[in-house]
């Protein structure tokens, strides 16, 4: 950094986020203190903050209630103000004591002995110290580094910085935009008759052009990577119609329209010679494992191998049961491979995905380890794929490689340079770095504004219906204190012969007094039930054990399943026709739509009950009403984005994904509309300027966008 900064001060910056100049001028204001003018005392209105001046005519510490330094300040009306300081030292006692005058900084309140401000940011008055002539920014910062250290490394900044404006003069007219470089150093600088609200809400124009330079930072971002994708190259999977005929013919169901449009698209992008990157949206039960599997048979009519990873063992294994009944039959046995085999049945599954005697590799984050080889692999299907972080997408796909690596980005990411011999020709070229093709999925609908935001450099297909037969979920909020009409519901249904979930709450995170509750709930149903079958799923069971009991609940040798949040995905049993989420406050909205998914199944009536304990936190009400009036995933997944922003719904601590800091994709999504628009244009019409914006905006980003 070239601004001179202690090393003690910049690990602090650091902490912030602050590493370059640039960073420093984008270290906006949480807030300003308005010390342009002086208010009288008789004035003051108590709880909105205000600047007085004049002289101390009283000072003493006071050690009732508590030990605190009391003073009066007299201005020229006459008028007495208390200031209160329960922590001082000496140096604020002699610029406090008695004949000094002095600005105090604060907001106003009825005290014991009349008016006053308790901890106001006091400084020394006079003629010779005149008043601010702008807002006085308030910024985020951390231990150890006060407000003016931080506040005169942004002025440094702001004076060092050459801040050229990187939109096309003609662009910034037509958006109505003010400058870059004005709109910077206003929100840094207010002046004293500025809109505050519109500053503090952040509607202000300099607000505007910051906001929309991050969105357009972003989207030009995934246009870049979108067409460096193009450019890359993949084994042609052209569409043999043996493996994939074969299977659509021996399943007991048709594909929904639906089904077969996105099939259609992800058939397509395999046979391009370019690594498909397709998002697989569909919402709980509406069909995507089977467009997965043709996916796979399509790789491995082509002779490569197929990999498909799920997040949770109990998702990886209901895919590789069902997987395996589906292929059987057309001669292809898949290999399962988790963390929890036995060290000779991972080596032997490791065995045959490196010889290539297995076509598909079934898992979860076993499957990229540095033990594990494929021989051919040709196709990566990731399963709830937020759930992944980047560097587990990246290693997966690096095994299809042919050198084990991806092809660096071009030197010019805005105009790339083609690669010979892409347009066509044999499935593996020689001297060319060749790509697995990737699908991902998703049951997690992803709002309107969220995907042209973080997805926008995927192909994004969606299954937007229902196989026919699902009967519609009726939910029912119930109060914890009618818990035995609770239990009764669950008899009646299990004594009618159909099937029941009884899900126990996540706990502070805690997987151990999460399998806890389980037990304990389990141990408290079988007291209450003991003419029903009841079993017990958990994350701490083997796999033998976990696969066991779901074959035995889905046979219907169960009637009742105790289960943690491991059955959130994936669970297929018709007959379940009852669940009980207890705890319901406790969970978010997608677990609860996701775990409200697993009923609804077959043919009869299903139900839903969401126990809930009072008193309900303000949120804890919000997501149970949007669940309760709501059975449509796209439309809760929206109101979840408002509830909650995108970070949670991207998965984003464990994804990389950078995270807009000014930009609030539930009140922007104009200016989003406008960015997308423009990234094309700059891109097509202004390279030179994209490229710019780019550096400015993403020079500090890790290589996300190569997942």
């Amino acid at each position: 950094m070239p601004l001179k900064i202690p090393p003690a001060t910049q690990s602090k910056l650091t902490k912030l986020g602050i590493r370059t100049p640039f960073d420093l001028v984008l270290h906006l204001p949480l807030r300003y203190e308005d010390e342009t003018k002086i208010t009288r005392i008789a004035d003051l209105v108590p709880g909105e903050s205000a600047q007085v001046e004049g002289e101390i005519i009283h000072s003493e510490v006071m050690y009732r209630p508590r030990r605190s330094l009391v003073c009066q300040l007299q201005d020229v009306s006459g008028d007495i103000l208390y200031l209160r300081f329960l922590n001082f030292y000496p140096s604020q006692q002699k610029q406090l004591a008695v004949g000094k005058k002095i600005r105090a900084l604060g907001e106003p309140r009825m005290g014991f002995f009349g008016d006053e401000m308790v901890h106001p940011k006091c400084r020394v008055a006079g003629e010779s110290v005149p008043l601010k002539q702008a807002l006085t920014p308030v910024y985020p910062t951390t231990a150890g580094l006060p407000q003016p250290t931080l506040s005169k490394y942004i002025h440094a900044a702001l004076n060092e910085l050459a801040l050229d404006d990187t939109l096309p003069e003609a662009l910034k007219k037509r958006l109505h935009l003010p400058d870059f470089d004005a709109s910077v150093k206003l929100l840094h600088q207010p002046p004293p008759n500025i809109d505050e609200n519109a500053l503090l809400e952040r509607a202000h124009p300099a607000w505007m052009r910051i906001k929309f330079d991050e969105l357009l930072a972003q989207q030009l971002s995934m246009r870049v990577h979108y067409r460096e994708r193009s450019l890359r190259v993949a084994p042609k999977l052209s569409a043999h119609n043996q493996l994939t005929d074969g299977l659509l013919k021996d399943l007991p169901f048709a594909l929904t329209n639906a089904q077969k449009k996105v099939w259609q698209e992800i058939s397509h992008d395999l046979a391009r010679p370019h690594p498909m990157q397709r998002l697989l949206q569909g919402d709980v039960g509406s069909g995507k494992t089977v467009v997965a599997a043709l996916a796979a048979l399509q790789a491995i009519e082509n002779g490569y191998q197929a990999a498909f990873m799920a997040p949770t063992e109990i998702l990886a294994e209901q895919h590789f049961l069902k997987l395996r009944d589906w292929l059987e039959p057309l001669g292809i046995t898949p290999v399962w491979l988790s963390g929890s085999l036995k060290k000779k049945d991972k080596t032997a599954a490791a065995e045959r995905i490196a010889s290539g005697d297995t076509q598909l590799a079934i898992g979860t984050h076993a499957l990229f380890q540095n033990s594990v080889e494929f021989k051919k692999l040709g196709l990566v299907i990731v399963d709830e794929q937020h759930k992944f972080g980047v560097q587990q997408r990246l290693a997966l796909r690096g095994k299809g490689t042919t050198s084990n690596s991806v092809r660096p980005a071009p030197s010019n990411p805005v105009r790339p340079e083609p690669v010979e011999g892409t347009n066509g020709g044999p499935n593996e070229r020689s001297g060319v770095t060749q790509e697995p093709h990737q699908l991902m999925m998703s049951a997690t609908p992803i709002p309107r504004t969220l995907a042209m935001s973080y997805y926008a450099d995927l192909d994004v297909s969606v299954i937007d219906e229902l196989p026919p037969g699902r009967t519609p979920i009726v939910t029912k909020l119930v109060s914890d204190a009618r818990r035995e009409e609770v239990f009764e519901r669950v008899r009646a249904a299990c004594l009618e012969g159909r099937q029941a979930y009884w899900v126990c709450p996540l706990i502070d995170e805690s997987e151990a007094l999460q399998l806890q509750t389980a037990l304990e709930t389990h141990a408290t149903l079988t007291q209450i039930f003991p003419e029903l079958r009841i079993g017990l799923a958990h994350g701490k069971l083997s796999s033998a054990e976990k696969a066991e009991t779901m074959a035995a609940f889905k046979a219907g040798e169960l009637q009742l399943l105790v289960a943690t949040t491991v059955i959130e995905v994936g669970v297929d049993v018709p007959n379940a026709s009852l669940m009980v989420i207890d705890h319901a406050e406790r969970m978010g909205l997608a677990q609860l739509h996701q775990l409200r998914g697993r009923v609804g199944r077959g043919a009869a009536e299903s139900m839903c009950v969401l126990l809930f304990q009072q008193p309900l936190s303000e949120l804890a009400r919000a997501r149970l009403k949007i669940i309760y009036e709501n059975t449509d995933g796209f439309e809760i997944a929206q109101q979840d984005l408002r509830l909650r922003g995108p970070g949670e719904l991207l998965g984003a601590r464990q994804s990389g994904v950078p995270m807009l800091r000014f930009a609030d994709l539930g009140e922007d999504d104009k200016l989003l509309d406008k960015a997308r628009d423009i990234a094309d244009e700059m891109l097509r019409d202004f390279p030179q300027e994209a490229q710019a914006h780019l550096q400015r905006w993403m020079a500090n980003e890790p290589d996300y966008l190569r997942t």
